[in-house]
């Protein structure tokens, strides 16, 4: 059902949401025939193994690396890790503690030996496999259960949109009371972003780290530490302050399992972002996004997804059909992984030039198109960027009509924008600014959008029909080409990106018809996040 506010056509709506799906299956059916390196880790790491070398590299990266050295000739991770590693943990291969991490040590020094099970063999170490790995998503539902009785016992936000604020120092140390203090003067949300290139690394860094470019590294360590801190805030003020970071890069599927095991609540992850704006392989992407949400709908995080990001390199209003196109696929692909649609923070931007006529009434036409097609989802609205000069006296400003764009249209998640945007990383006092701004709109806005009505005939809602049309014959070019064809042609933020080409595609490989992943099993199963949803509610 669409919002009557716009009044769109719903055999159009059908039409896209059709044309997406179409557009969408076929990638689902290539991400079913593969596995990367990083969904094999991910697996590992459900397993129980963790930490790392004197030198950094993770032990899961180790005993998979090895793993691929020994079965090199009969198809590498064609076969998956699960069932050489656990028929090596029941042959004796990790010496006398028998566990994970003494095999990873035993492999990496050349003193294991690894090989493809047969017979009863096999079916023992699938038996241990799966009890392992089922340990592992059974602890991620547990700090799902942990969250819902947080919440219950401190409160939520008391109203929507969230406001979301990004911290990263560089330093967890510093990052922590930094993001306290954001609690304590409103934000919802804290978001931890990403060091500088940790998207391109293919591992994922071990403990507590001090220094990070332009963010702070993603570890599980630094993932607890935060998670901690904003417990204890959030029974502090007697409202639970949820916290954000990436799944995304060539370690997706890994990121995805330490935050559904630490217990964060969102996490970054669309489903082109880093092919187009991070040159890594599609085919690697669409494999690991794939397995990564399906951890995320067990572990009950909500997705952000990166369509804003088009809009900083292709025009906003020229564009716009895009960054519906692809909330659609990202929608698609969302629900076929089991996310359920309060789960879906689907992204867009205010990014149209404000010196273009009439750039407020565009902004406000697609923004309510969003909110129109997705009226169950969070969507995340996205502060102006491209066009903030550096004159912060005008910045100011634009983000006070960004908010209340934002109030208008009933956005379900809010990135507070910050007026020194494109000149400095923000002072404290910055986000001070920039929280005010945000407050008063809000406030003093209400429920504003329940007044919001635009002219059945007038401009808002002739864009949006508009942009709607667009959108249908973009996905149907899209059914098409296909979309990888799509994606290599630069259709989507005029980024061109070959499916043969890009980062990690050595880590790709076409699953054997006897693969085993005890994870896939599970997230595969017809009902794979319903029964953590049962237990919560009981």
């Amino acid at each position: 059902m669409t919002d009557p506010k716009l009044a769109l056509d719903p055999h159009l709506v059908a039409r896209a949401r059709d044309l997406a799906s179409r557009a969408g299956a076929p990638i689902v059916d290539l991400a079913r025939r593969h596995t990367t390196v990083s969904v094999e880790r991910a697996t590992l790491r459900l397993g129980g193994l963790d930490g790392a070398d004197e030198d950094g590299t993770p032990w899961v990266n180790r005993l998979t690396e090895a793993v691929a050295a020994d079965l090199y000739a009969d198809g590498g991770l064609a076969h998956g890790v699960s069932l050489p590693v656990w028929d090596a943990l029941v042959r004796g291969e990790a010496g006398p503690s028998g566990d994970l991490a003494a095999l990873a040590r035993r492999a990496a020094a050349g003193r294991a030996r690894f090989r493809l099970p047969e017979g009863p063999d096999a079916e023992r170490a699938a038996e241990a496999a799966r009890a392992a790995v089922g340990g592992g998503l059974d602890a991620i539902a547990v700090r799902r259960r942990e969250r819902e009785q947080l919440l219950a016992e401190t409160g939520d936000a008391p109203r929507q949109p969230w406001i979301y604020l990004i911290v990263a120092t560089g330093d967890i140390h510093e990052d922590i009371p930094q993001a306290q203090q954001a609690a304590r003067a409103g934000a919802d949300v804290i978001a931890v972003i990403r060091s500088t290139g940790q998207s391109l690394l293919d591992f994922v860094p071990e403990g507590a780290t001090r220094e990070g470019y332009a963010g702070t590294y993603a570890t599980r360590e630094n993932f607890r530490l935060m998670r901690a801190a904003l417990d204890e805030t959030s029974r502090e003020l007697r409202r639970y302050v949820r916290l954000t970071n990436y799944a995304s890069g060539l370690c997706m599927p890994e990121i995805a399992v330490l935050a559904g095991l630490e217990r964060l609540d969102m996490m970054l992850n669309d489903s082109m972002y880093g092919i187009l704006f991070r040159d890594i392989n599609p085919v690697r992407t669409f494999v690991d996004q794939r397995f990564s949400r399906q951890v995320h709908a067990r572990a009950g995080i909500i997705i952000n997804t990166g369509e804003d990001n088009y809009l900083t390199t292709a025009d906003a209003v020229e564009a716009a059909h895009t960054v519906t196109t692809s909330q659609l696929l990202n929608e698609y692909f969302a629900h076929e992984a089991g996310l359920e649609d309060w789960q879906l923070g689907l992204g867009h931007a205010f990014e149209i030039d404000p010196a273009l006529p009439e750039s407020f009434r565009l902004e406000l036409s697609h923004a309510l198109l969003a909110r129109a097609l997705f009226p169950d989802a969070p969507l995340k609205w996205m502060p102006p960027t491209r066009h903030m000069t550096g004159d912060v006296f005008r910045g100011h400003l634009l983000d006070g009509f960004f908010n209340l764009a934002g109030a208008l249209t009933g956005q379900g998640i809010l990135l507070v924008g910050m007026m020194t945007e494109a000149v400095v990383t923000p002072w404290l006092s910055d986000r001070d600014l920039a929280l005010q701004n945000v407050r008063y709109v809000l406030e003093a806005a209400g429920n504003l959008h329940e007044d919001f009505h635009p002219a059945p005939d007038g401009f808002i809602a002739r864009r949006a029909h508009h942009v709607l049309g667009e959108t249908v014959d973009l996905l149907e070019r899209v059914v098409d080409e296909g979309l990888l064809a799509a994606i290599a042609d630069g259709t989507f933020g005029l980024m061109k990106r070959p499916a043969d080409q890009g980062r990690g595609l050595d880590g790709v490989a076409e699953k054997a018809p006897d693969y085993l992943n005890p994870a896939t099993e599970v997230l595969d199963g017809p009902t794979a996040a319903r029964p953590v949803l049962q237990e919560v509610s009981r």
